[in-house]
């Protein structure tokens, strides 16, 4: 073939015809989108995609150690960001690139947005609380990995065991962790490991984990199911999903966040050569204190037997003990005496005045008494010129009732006594007395 027509291009030489035209045609230009799959490369160079709000497209950016070093805040998974540079195509792989050569910030992002909104209503529920944490066995017999079975993590998470706790079995709980079937399927493997710990089968710990990815990748863990299914699992979840800068809803709902899967392993069992150095270290603890515990009571045996030996010795020893105590006794109790001796003039003179005191109050009891008793005598009632009546029988008459006309009565007054009789008798109702 010949002509303009029927050019044949090198492929080098094509894309870089290619990229020379998208140069040329659009220049500098300015993107608007969210930040995905981040990483900064040991050279300083920074990598990442930026894809359309609406999931419509995707552009892979190149952003070289001097840009990026102006950028005056952290880039993060699903951040809102426009980026100004110019559209080239990378030859070593025929890809369309953004060469980047400054970013700003233009938001969260509608997916990061999504992220912070579930995780506040969640944390007002208290699913994220502190106080709800559990304690992770520090020697664990059974562990589950919730995993997806052909995940890099579940060959970390075992190979960190077995290197490092081999006695500790591992179960697995295979599930998606990635696309929309992946949430229901890690709470149905939750939903196993609590069969399997109701049926008996004890289970001490549960990792959940998965590799690296960007916020798309990763938001099956970001999922509401997921998170309240790890808030309900009974038991203690360590959460190792990503990378060390990777946050999800359920590393904040687990009871340990890990790093990353093989963390999480770490975490979840003490490592056995760990284990078996402090269990050398306390029996080492243990012999040296029973050593000086029996070094302690060879001693005390040793006092002992050199006393049971000389037992004359411990007998003269105890006489005198006793004789001391003789001693201490009688002079105790001659102090005592003496003590009483010298108290004994003054006690007597003390009770002397007590008794004299004492008598002197009862005579003037005594008279007040007799006064109080002479003034409430019947005579002194008289003597004011009242009078009693009674009776030819010597009954009392209180009452007109008591009395009848002809009725003869005597009337007794302070001095004599007078012989009467009733002429009439009219009785009359309550009122003042009439002298």
């Amino acid at each position: 073939m010949s002509g303009p027509q029927g050019r044949v291009w090198g492929v080098g030489a094509l894309v870089q015809a290619v990229g020379d035209t998208l140069q040329a045609r659009y220049g500098s230009v300015l993107v608007r989108g969210e930040v995905s799959g981040f990483t900064r490369a040991a050279s300083g160079h920074g990598y990442f995609t930026l894809k359309d709000e609406r999931g419509q497209g995707a552009l892979r950016c190149a952003m070289f150690r001097r840009a990026l070093s102006q950028v005056t805040f952290p880039v993060r998974e699903g951040m809102l960001v426009e980026a100004r540079g110019q559209l080239s195509v990378y030859e070593a792989r025929g890809e369309l690139q953004l060469v980047v050569d400054g970013l700003q910030q233009a938001g969260a992002g509608a997916l990061y947005e999504q992220f912070l909104r579930l995780k506040a209503r969640l944390e007002a529920e208290g699913l994220f609380d502190a106080e709800r944490k559990r304690a992770i066995a520090p020697y664990p017999r059974r562990v589950a990995i919730v995993t997806s079975t052909a995940a890099a993590a579940l060959r970390d998470v075992v190979t960190a065991l077995r290197r490092r706790a081999p006695h500790v079995e591992a179960w697995i709980a295979p599930c998606a962790v990635q696309g929309a079937e992946a949430p229901p399927q890690i709470v149905d493997a939750l939903a196993s490991v609590a069969a399997w710990q109701r049926a008996g089968s004890h289970i001490d710990t549960v990792i959940l984990c998965r590799g690296g990815g960007s916020l798309e990748d990763l938001w099956s863990f970001n999922d509401e199911r997921v998170v309240r299914a790890v808030v309900a699992c009974p038991v203690p979840v360590v959460c190792g999903v990503g990378h060390e800068t990777d946050f999800t809803l359920a590393d904040f709902a687990a009871d340990l966040r890990a790093p990353t899967p093989t963390a999480a392993a770490e975490l979840a069992a003490v490592a056995r050569d760990d284990a078996l150095e402090d269990l050398a270290a306390w029996a080492s603890t243990l012999r040296w204190r029973l050593h000086q515990r029996l070094d302690q009571q060879a001693q005390r045996l040793d006092q002992i037997g050199l006393r049971l030996s000389r037992p004359g010795q411990v007998l003269h020893r105890q006489r005198q003990q006793v004789a001391a105590l003789e001693l201490r006794l009688l002079a105790a109790l001659q102090s005592r005496v003496d003590r009483g001796h010298r108290a004994l003039p003054t006690l007597a003179h003390r009770l002397q005045r007590a008794g004299a005191l004492q008598l002197e109050r009862a005579e003037q009891r005594q008279a007040q008494l007799a006064h109080r008793l002479e003034h409430l005598h019947p005579r002194r009632v008289l003597e004011r010129g009242y009078a009693w009546l009674a009776g030819t029988d010597g009954q009392v008459v209180a009452s007109a009732t008591q009395c009848q006309a002809g009725q003869a009565l005597s009337v007794h007054l302070a001095d004599g006594q007078l012989s009467v009789d009733v002429r009439a008798v009219q009785q009359v109702g309550p009122g003042p007395a009439v002298p």
